[in-house]
């Protein structure tokens, strides 16, 4: 199908009108956007089927409610005992984060590095799983008392511990594509039941077209926070250096229009999990419309979820399923 929908035309449009404008030639202005247009359908990939999508993303028809981290502020973040906590909790599913030791053992852990969340230091490319597993995870929780005795788990841990508890899973591939998308296939061949019990999502374009080449069969989406090359998530900025920051925020910018624009097509998603402060009811209804799911992140108060729940009708990821809490960056 040749079509990609108001804003695929409206990009391509654009870059006609630019090239035109700075190269003067008409026939280079034509071939350039031609060759884009091209090459995106040539190598657009195509989403998992809407019923496995639908499964994953809406179960029950419904709302779905994630816990970030497994619930970042209920239990100690990336652990077996947050899976646990989630469910007890209500949880419809979970959101776990993907990274990898120095001996290439795949783990559940959002830092590069081990100071934020456990009694270690260093970063975790020289850590091995042995070192790392010495490690608490809940030593620096407010609730640490409660959740003694517990070990960083390695991903299939996790993934055993979730579909005993009937969790939907969000696998957060932090990076490392080719290494990652090699240890999901393993799982998937594993456990079968995951291709409608998870779905595979990334800040990285290239982490979600790796997966999708791998196995049409997985449900992938993709992670967007504007801004997020410039700034971190409370709105700081990442760089020191004026000439820089301007730098990532123009960055910034081209990678917020490439997302809406093809990125999404190209990398064959089935939803967009968006920070909360970008999203509303024109902007869910908008990519409703194109047969993409938004799940906002990261939505911690009550009034916020039942705004969600009832009048978006839309899924989203919390830090605690609880208690109204601060974001967990």
């Amino acid at each position: 199908m040749l079509c990609y929908g108001e804003g695929l035309l409206s990009s391509l449009t654009a870059l006609l009108v630019a090239v035109l404008a700075l190269s003067r030639s008409p026939a280079l202005a034509c071939l350039l956007t031609a060759g884009l247009y091209l090459a995106l359908h040539l190598f657009s990939l195509e989403p998992a089927a809407p019923q496995s999508a639908q499964r994953v993303l809406r179960p029950r028809g419904a709302a779905a409610r994630i816990a970030h981290r497994g619930g970042a502020h209920d239990a100690p973040e990336n652990t077996l005992a947050a899976i646990r906590q989630a469910a007890e909790n209500g949880a419809t599913g979970v959101e776990l984060d993907l990274e990898f030791t120095a001996d290439g053992v795949p783990i559940l852990m959002h830092d590069e590095t081990v100071e934020r969340t456990t009694d270690g230091s260093g970063r975790l490319c020289d850590l091995t799983f042995d070192e790392i597993r010495r490690l608490n995870p809940s030593v620096k929780h407010r609730l640490w008392s409660k959740f003694q005795g517990e070990k960083v788990p390695t991903l299939r841990e996790a993934v055993v511990e979730s579909m005993h508890h009937n969790l939907i899973i969000y696998f957060d591939v932090k990076g490392h594509a080719n290494q990652a998308v090699d240890a999901l296939k393993q799982l998937y061949l594993e456990f079968p039941r995951l291709y409608n019990d998870s779905v595979v999502c990334s800040f990285m374009p290239d982490v979600v077209y790796k997966m999708r080449q791998a196995d049409t069969n997985v449900v992938t989406a993709l992670t967007h926070r504007p801004w997020h090359l410039s700034h971190f998530g409370d709105g700081t900025p990442r760089f020191n250096s004026s000439w820089k920051l301007y730098l990532y925020m123009m960055m910034d910018v081209i990678l917020d229009w490439s997302i809406h624009s093809f990125l999404w097509r190209l990398c064959g998603v089935s939803a967009f999990l968006m920070q909360k402060n970008f999203v509303s009811q024109e902007y869910v209804r908008h990519w409703s419309s194109k047969g993409i799911q938004v799940v906002a992140w990261t939505v911690n108060t009550f009034a916020e979820k039942s705004y969600y729940e009832s009048v978006l009708e839309s899924s989203y990821i919390t830090d605690s399923l609880v208690e109204d809490c601060d974001p967990h960056y």
